[in-house]
């Protein structure tokens, strides 16, 4: 993998793991999250295990003044990989969530890796390499509330700039898996075991994030880990939204 990468949500669960797999591949590193305690120990952990130069950046991405922050650093060049990683989750009853949240939850979502994308896109199109990973998911093929919706929009932006940029040195890469193991539903308020999924579906983040890279590494637009998510994708687009979404509304 190229020499430098930049990670969103860096602190834990799968932005954590792409930090140490692409470490391991021989990159350096440039940690964004909230938490720099967590950051610190992630970047702690490269350190020792693999002999990377590995920055942390703190940063609440929703915050416009640390926003423009980390474009800055994207634009300044030197990033040869932007993992867009950042993101929540937020109940599944529309109706119920505070509007502000939502909102929120779009920006993240939509617009940071938007942004992010955009600043870092003219030095590494200059050069003519670069790889750019949008974290979405598999919901983003389905109906499934806001969080369905918003990785969908990645899921699309990533198709077709993958398709604008590849010529041009450039890959977009939309990894998106189904349910996995990370804190991302302890967030939620969900105790490990009460999350209502049925167990076969879960993932893993190393397998995940190393099929992922993979992808990435092909030049491939998006990458659905796992053959059970494969097929659910495959046959969510036979089946009436009905049935769809109530399958799907199984599990948070």
């Amino acid at each position: 993998m190229p020499r430098t990468a930049l990670i969103t949500g860096a602190s834990s669960g799968l932005g954590a793991e792409f930090a140490r797999q692409l470490a391991a591949r021989g990159a350096d590193l440039v940690l964004v999250a909230r938490d720099r305690a967590a950051l610190d120990a992630v970047a702690a952990g490269v350190r020792e295990a693999h002999g990377r130069h590995a920055e942390v950046l703190v940063a609440d991405l929703l915050d416009d003044g640390a926003l423009t922050a980390v474009e800055k650093r994207l634009r300044d060049g030197g990033i040869d990989v932007l993992v867009n990683n950042a993101g929540f989750g937020l109940d599944l009853r529309f109706e119920q969530n505070a509007i502000d949240d939502e909102v929120r939850h779009l920006r993240l979502h939509v617009e940071v890796a938007m942004r992010l994308t955009r600043a870092a896109l003219p030095a590494m199109l200059e050069r003519g390499s670069g790889r750019v990973v949008n974290v979405a998911s598999v919901a983003g093929f389905v109906p499934r509330g806001t969080y369905g919706a918003a990785k969908g929009w990645l899921i699309s932006f990533s198709r077709w700039a993958n398709v604008v940029y590849r010529p041009r040195g450039v890959t977009v890469t939309a990894v998106c898996p189904g349910f996995v193991h990370t804190n991302f539903h302890e967030r939620l308020g969900l105790a490990p075991g009460h999350e209502g999924v049925t167990p076969g579906l879960w993932l893993d983040a190393e397998t995940v994030v190393r099929q992922g890279l993979r992808a990435c590494a092909r030049g491939r637009a998006v990458s659905v880990p796992s053959w059970r998510y494969k097929a659910l994708v495959a046959g969510s687009r036979l089946l009436p939204d009905g049935v769809v979404v109530r399958a799907a509304s199984r599990g948070r």
